[in-house]
């Protein structure tokens, strides 16, 4: 089915706002943006008035536990951390996510079609994060990249997780270690298996060290969990040794030290913003930390760290960073093309340019102004959300077969 998206301020992110513009879907991709009379509607298109309309590509949360820790459930909805091993690599995200969460309506609300769904911080190395989109009826529905990084934690959480078993490790030292170590048989393994396969011989493989080969071959970044400057510096000094590629995630402390992440072309995930202080290591939280990094050159997407902040609130946190001095295009950056190419799924989502996956968002108005909604959410060129003013609530497609 065509769809015509007509006469609405275009934001394709990846190049200059269009007043008056068109977003035209065929077969769930774009096929064409631009000012409305250079763009052919097809004789049958849907056509969407979006006149006095913002339109965007559907938001990207970078780094999120929707779907593994489920809202209104407890104990029982929450899969974010196998915490009874320390190096926990052959973990998968996919494995646990309930793509019946309520968080995804709520993702959807907030204009939100895209969500990385990461294993969380409590061991050194969580496991295998996965991409998908906030709408379908299985994960094989939703799955847009797996896998997609690998996870890890330095800092308060591991430390704490297994100081509290007494057992190792305890220490920052030891969550380096156990990181160190599990590197280093990696790199024994892979010759091992490469001396095996040369020589014709059976080899028996291992799942937690075939995922640190591919970190170690640059398939998979390193997704790595930390506050602290120090500790960043630690995840500096971990990706020098070992040549991985380095993702620094949450980087409360970022500030302190953007020029160095910069230099290094070390992209960050930076949140949840919109918390207390709820750890020592966090203490020096500012929600002027992103815009003090883009200007310093370095390549910044924001996160909810979802259920830390609602995921339907991923963009209030962009509005708070403009206010205190993020640009406000970086902003929105930050929110759809930055988290899309650091996690390697630009080709799928991220802008609005033909070729990529339609899923694009109607907004009230300036999606930065909080009065501005997702008014009608489209994912895969099918409308899956819309909001009902007359009721005051969103109506979310129902993506679940139900006899009768």
């Amino acid at each position: 089915m065509d769809i015509a998206i007509r006469s609405g301020y275009v934001v394709p992110v990846v190049g200059d706002p269009i007043s008056g513009g068109t977003v035209l879907i065929s077969g769930g991709r774009i096929t064409a943006v631009g000012a409305d009379a250079d763009v052919a509607v097809p004789e049958g298109a849907t056509v969407v008035d979006a006149a006095g309309k913002w339109v965007l590509p559907g938001f990207v949360e970078a780094h999120g536990h929707i779907g593994i820790d489920e809202e209104g459930i407890g104990w029982a909805g929450d899969d974010t951390n196998e915490m009874t091993d320390p190096n926990g690599a052959r973990m998968r995200a996919l494995d646990a996510v309930n793509p019946a969460d309520q968080g995804f309506a709520d993702a959807l609300s907030g204009g939100v079609t895209s969500s990385v769904v990461k294993p969380g911080s409590g061991n050194p190395i969580g496991g295998q994060t996965v991409a998908i989109k906030c709408w379908g009826r299985s994960m094989e529905d939703r799955l847009l990249k797996h896998p997609v990084s690998v996870k890890s934690a330095l800092g308060e959480n591991p430390k704490r997780v297994y100081g509290d078993k007494n057992q190792l490790p305890s220490t920052r030292q030891g969550v380096a270690a156990v990181i160190r170590d599990a590197f280093t048989k990696a790199q024994d393994y892979k010759v091992r298996r490469e001396n095996a396969r040369n020589a014709g011989d059976p080899f028996e493989r291992d799942n937690t060290l075939e995922v640190l080969v591919r970190v170690l071959d640059g398939e998979l970044p390193w997704c790595q969990h930390t506050h602290r400057a120090d500790d960043i510096h630690t995840a500096m000094r971990l990706a020098d040794e070992f040549g991985y590629r380095l993702v620094v995630n949450h980087c409360t402390e970022g500030h302190l030290l953007a020029d160095e992440l910069a230099a290094r072309n070390i992209p960050v995930i930076t949140g949840p913003l919109m918390t207390n202080r709820s750890k020592v290591e966090v203490r020096n939280k500012t929600l002027a930390n992103p815009g003090i990094l883009d200007r310093a050159g370095v390549k910044v997407a924001l996160t909810t760290d979802h259920p830390v902040v609602p995921i339907e609130f991923l963009v209030h946190q962009a509005t708070l960073c403009v206010k205190e001095g993020m640009d406000p295009d970086s902003a929105i950056r930050a929110l759809t093309v930055n988290p899309a190419e650091i996690m390697g799924i630009d080709d799928r989502v991220g802008s609005l340019r033909p070729g990529l996956d339609a899923d694009v968002v109607v907004w009230s108005g300036d999606p930065l102004d909080v009065m501005s909604r997702a008014e009608r959410v489209f994912v895969d060129g099918r409308e899956v959300y819309t909001y009902d003013y007359e009721k005051r609530r969103g109506v979310v497609a129902d993506a679940f077969y139900r006899e009768g």
